[in-house]
């Protein structure tokens, strides 16, 4: 009798993970998870973390020539966030 009830519960579990299958195939592709939207994702953390860290090393820079160089590396940092976060871009 234990295998007749075995059977029964795989039986059920390979007919839900036929239904599930369905599902996702009929589900409209997300756009935020094509390979574009993920890689524009991670060029976009990156470039905040880029951000964070020359802001972190502007406080501390003391030089006016290095001090110079980390406000422009900041503004073409800022720019390319801004590039990367406007939609349709």
């Amino acid at each position: 009798m234990a295998r007749g009830w075995e059977s029964k519960g795989v039986a059920e579990q390979i007919d839900q993970g036929k239904e599930a299958e369905q599902r996702a195939a009929e589900r409209p592709p997300d756009p935020d998870r094509s390979p574009e939207a993920r890689m524009r994702r991670e060029q976009l953390e990156s470039l905040k973390l880029s951000r964070s860290r020359t802001l972190a090393q502007l406080e501390r820079a003391t030089s006016p020539a290095y001090r110079q160089m980390l406000e422009s590396a900041l503004q073409s940092l800022e720019r390319q966030i801004e590039e990367i976060s406007r939609p349709n871009s």
